[in-house]
């Protein structure tokens, strides 16, 4: 019998297909994820540049290419993360909107909002790391970023950022805000606050986080110039997600 798949699209590749979810047949109800993305090329051609380059999740986890997902599977493409508009979020969410010491908004960030997560008495030394949206980057004047997350996968990475500061320095704390939608010039894209008995630790934990997020994380950002736009992925070599952190 006939199988019916289908796979949610994000970001550069939705716009270039046209669509936020692709639907095929196919004769088999399983298949590896190497052979998924020959069967989205055969039907895309002209995008099987992007495609090849770009990671499957599979119920919410990347999916190596040697790997089995089914057409049952909650399936999605991802083309490279922008290393930060989905409204889907299915965690439990607190009255303002977090998810534990993690959160999507589309509202404007409170850097104080996300380091009151993580001071506790116990901690003597805290860090704020703050991106906001630059103006020049390149010769090219950019008037504002649009930014595209799969929220519910987003949420779950940056859970695990966490839980890996926690094992890396026992006891630190990590919080981590980011942006979805439009975010103009000087505004802040994304926060994320540490905390830790000693300053070390915080310095260590803040860049361990920012570099995880670039390159775990399923947030895209859309540089939007006063004469055109790109999507921007992964700019530290090649996408891998499930390779070792590299800090």
């Amino acid at each position: 019998m006939v199988k019916h798949w289908t796979i949610r699209l994000f970001a550069g590749l939705a716009e270039r297909i046209g669509s936020p979810e692709i639907a095929f047949e196919h004769a088999s109800g399983e298949m590896s994820v190497k052979a998924l993305k020959s069967a989205v090329s055969a039907i895309y051609p002209e995008h099987e540049p992007l495609i090849g380059v770009s990671f499957v999740a599979r119920n919410r986890q990347y999916a190596s290419d040697s790997e089995t997902v089914s057409h049952g599977d909650e399936l999605a493409m991802l083309p490279p993360v922008s290393g930060g508009e989905d409204t889907e979020v299915e965690a439990t969410l607190d009255p303002d909107g977090w998810d534990d010491r993690y959160t999507l908004t589309d509202q404007p960030l409170d850097r104080d909002k996300v380091t009151s997560r993580v001071i506790v008495p116990g901690h003597g030394a805290s860090l704020v790391f703050v991106g906001t949206t630059r103006e020049w980057t390149h010769g090219k004047r950019t008037v504002k970023l649009e930014y595209e997350a799969y929220a519910p996968m987003a949420l779950s990475m940056m859970r695990q950022i966490g839980d890996e500061i926690g094992e890396r320095w026992p006891g630190a704390l990590c919080a981590i805000a980011h942006r979805t939608g439009t975010v103009g010039l000087a505004e802040a894209s994304v926060v994320i606050a540490v905390s830790a008995p000693h300053r070390g630790v915080c310095y260590e934990a803040s860049r361990y986080a920012i570099e995880r997020l670039k390159q775990i994380v399923p947030i895209w950002k859309k540089e939007i110039w006063e004469d055109g736009s790109e999507w921007k992925g992964h700019q530290l070599g090649p996408w891998d997600p499930t390779a070792p952190p590299a800090v």
